[in-house]
């Protein structure tokens, strides 16, 4: 399980091994991962996680424009920079470059009724402090 912490607020989420395991694995290398989560501006109700040009060997991997909330993408660059997507709502994955499709490598099984309280948080108080750690 990858336990996801955001202030108050936590998440535990399962990691789609099967259907992306290229992208399960250069996750991991990153854990555990500290950062800050901000508001997406043109992907919707989501938030996300910029990496800029941090180049984690991937390609597309059970890819989707659409994730439905609490299903988390992570984009290894390309056309936009690298970044996690973290969907709290409809979303429709972009940049301004246009349509973008991430992998989604993980889905939040616990803590789904805070996304949106995530959400709401990174819209009207700016960034958050976020932690993923494997349990």
């Amino acid at each position: 399980m990858l336990e996801i912490v955001s202030g108050e607020l936590r998440f535990a989420a399962h990691l789609e091994e099967e259907a992306a395991p290229e992208t399960v694995a250069a996750f991991r290398r990153l854990l555990p991962l500290e950062s800050r989560i901000i508001h997406a501006r043109w992907s919707g109700e989501a938030c996300w996680i910029p990496f800029g040009e941090l180049d984690v060997g991937l390609g597309p991997e059970n890819a989707t424009c659409y994730p439905a909330p609490g299903q988390v993408l992570f984009y290894p660059g390309g056309v936009s920079e690298t970044e996690i997507l973290f969907p709290y709502g409809s979303t429709s994955f972009a940049s301004k470059a246009g349509a973008l499709a991430g992998n989604h490598f993980a889905t939040i099984l616990e803590g789904v009724e805070q996304l949106l309280d995530l959400g709401r948080k990174t819209l009207w108080a700016g960034a958050q402090d976020i932690r993923f750690e494997e349990r």
